[in-house]
């Protein structure tokens, strides 16, 4: 074999290397080289126009963020496990999670790899592109050939791992084409309608990967191999004898690699290169400013129409709502269907389900709340009532210095018995406290923020902050979690602690001001959106009830709770949707027959009652009825 290759103008170094360098071009690398090259000009001009669109202030917070190693080492951190990992994906769905870190980090290993030959065997062609190589890396197996009689142990670890990373991918890929025929096996009731480029991108991907192994195991004789390309190479010169013709195999394997890169930008697909960036600008802090531009324009492209929201979106009980989930939503956004994009953005129940399942951490919700604002910029409002109603609120509200102010908001008002449950652990447990609310008072804001209405938000929030911080108060306290989101988000309120009465009463039980009884009943708490996905308040009110009685589990709980259906923000959701919404809900919550129904929501108490076969109590109710004497 040596003498032949070296007949025919190849030359072998003294590590046994048969190279055909200075010369290592060959017309099958063009749809490659083109594939890639219009893939990063893509890329360039994209980055461009993203960082054209964010703000100076977002631009600066950006790039100082990049050098704070805490946020440089959560980079990296967020960039491994869930662009190459998929841990969240794990979490979730092993299967499915297995699946696309089988690509993705597959993929990964064998293009460091790749780069490590290059380096081990043969170091002088990292040079090779300035003298018109273009296998570099991921043609080596081309242009470089080993001496069979000269390979070493560190060629032999190498090739090995090349073998296994390449089977990890085609495991992979074997999933990834089951689960377009059944994808309930992997943990999905439904998928994306794939678009045009989706299809090209899907079929080339899944085709990289096994013409990879046929060019690779086609030249396993020349270029070296280990456990799988190998024996392939065996398999194919028994049928069609020593001399294989290895030539359409890479072929092959270079177009579908050039497809891929051209149909990637339009194509769902884009998400791989898109989600390392929209990491950076997210733990930089930067948040959605406009629908389509800046952040949100990262936001949308690494979205990977994976489908995991359809799943989880609350709407999804009836077909017809299908359409109205975030991945649709963010492929209007893609191709500026501003009909569509109208609709569904004024469907949602704004319940961040979708962005807590996202394995991308696309915040969907938040960018349907801006394309909300955007619509309504066009209409003129009169909000000068808000500024007479805090000038007499100001005149008229008790004094709350070093106090707890308790401000109820609008649905606890029209659940007075949350807000006399309330005030009798605050005096139980002896805590001196104001009502900020008691007789009348001015909506949180909250409301008018998720209908895309931010001016008239805006005036609200000022004239209750300025009720506040004129009160003296050292706590504030909250029944509803709608308040509570909005509050923490939005006030700016310096030196005052803002809790929801779940955290409270927690922290009263913890300190011993107040001692629950506990007694036998069975119950399920139901985790309302805002207070749970919104705040993350999961554990406190867990604490306290399983102190009361038998806490049950339900099915689908903390960030995967299945909204009431009432939430306030839908724009246009009809009545019908919404019971069928809240019929979902509780029968989650009555898996494990429970005895009882505790939620921490005025919102969601009045729509689980209206469905639930047994009784239903507010968080502060179960807990002023099963106090110790």
């Amino acid at each position: 074999m040596t003498r032949l290759l070296i007949a025919a103008g190849q030359h072998v170094t003294p590590e046994g290397i048969i190279d055909r360098y200075p010369n290592s071009y060959n017309h099958f690398v063009l749809p490659f080289v083109i594939g890639i090259s219009f893939i990063l000009v893509y890329l360039l001009i994209g980055l461009i126009r993203v960082l054209y669109h964010l703000t100076g202030e977002d631009r600066i917070k950006l790039l100082k963020s990049l050098f704070i190693p805490k946020t440089a080492l959560k980079n990296l951190k967020d960039i491994f496990c869930d662009c190459l990992i998929h841990t969240k994906i794990w979490e979730r769905k092993p299967l499915l999670g297995y699946m696309h870190s089988a690509i993705a980090f597959g993929w990964f290993m064998l293009i460091v790899l790749g780069h490590l030959e290059v380096a081990l065997f043969a170091p002088r062609h990292l040079e090779g592109i300035s003298e018109g190589s273009l296998y570099y890396p991921i043609f080596y197996r081309f242009f470089i050939w080993i001496n069979p009689e000269h390979e070493t142990l560190r060629g032999t670890v190498f090739f090995f791992l090349m073998d296994f990373f390449l089977l990890y991918v085609l495991s992979g890929i074997g999933l990834a084409m089951f689960k377009r025929v059944r994808s309930i096996a992997l943990g999905m009731r439904h998928t994306t309608k794939p678009s045009l480029a989706d299809r090209v991108a899907l079929y080339c991907l899944w085709a990289i990967f096994p013409l990879r192994l046929l060019a690779e195991s086609f030249t396993a004789d020349l270029s070296g191999g280990s456990f799988l390309t190998k024996p392939v190479n065996w398999m194919f010169r028994a049928f069609f004898g020593n001399e294989l013709n290895f030539m359409p195999t890479w072929w092959a394997y270079s177009i579908c690699l050039g497809l891929f890169f051209l149909a990637m930008p339009f194509s769902r697909y884009m998400h791989i290169l898109t989600e390392p960036l929209l990491i950076l600008m997210r733990n930089a802090g930067l948040k959605v400013r406009k629908p389509r531009k800046g952040f949100a324009e990262a936001e949308i492209y690494a979205c990977s129409s994976c489908g995991l929201c359809i799943d989880a979106c609350p709407m999804n009980t009836q077909k017809k709502n299908l359409k109205y989930s975030s991945v649709y939503f963010i492929r209007f956004l893609r191709r500026h269907n501003n009909r569509k994009i109208n609709e569904i953005a004024d469907k949602c129940l704004m319940c961040g389900k979708c962005a807590a399942i996202c394995p991308v951490g696309v915040n969907s919700p938040e960018i349907r709340r801006v394309q909300r604002e955007t619509l309504n910029n066009s209409i003129s409002y009169d909000y000068s009532y808000l500024d007479n109603i805090a000038e007499e609120k100001l005149t008229s509200e008790a004094s709350a210095k070093g106090k707890v102010l308790y401000f109820a908001g609008c649905m606890s008002h029209l659940t007075p018995k949350i807000i006399k449950s309330v005030e009798s652990l605050l005096k139980a447990s002896g805590t001196e406290y104001e009502f900020m609310d008691k007789d009348s008072g001015i909506c949180c804001g909250r409301p008018l923020m998720l209908a895309g209405k931010t001016e008239a938000a805006r005036k609200t929030i000022q004239a209750n902050k300025a009720l506040i911080e004129a009160s003296g108060c050292k706590t504030l306290l909250l029944s509803c979690p709608i308040c509570l989101k909005v509050f923490k988000e939005e006030y700016g309120l310096k030196g005052i602690e803002i809790l929801h009465y779940t955290q409270l009463v927690d922290k009263l039980v913890k300190e011993g001001k107040i001692a629950p009884q506990k007694g036998s009943v069975s119950m399920v708490y139901h985790d309302p959106c805002e207070l749970g996905r919104g705040c993350g308040i999961y554990n406190e009110p867990r604490n306290v009830l399983s102190a009361i009685g038998d806490l049950k589990k339900a099915p689908k709980e903390k960030d995967e709770s299945i909204c009431c259906g009432y939430s306030l923000g839908s724009m246009t959701l009809e009545e019908k949707d919404r019971s069928k919404i809240a019929e979902s809900s509780v029968d989650n919550l009555m898996a494990g027959n429970p005895e009882c129904i505790v939620t921490a929501c005025p919102m969601c108490y009045r729509a689980i009652r209206s469905k639930s076969p047994v009784p239903v109590k507010d968080f502060a109710e179960i807990v002023a009825e099963n106090m110790k004497q």
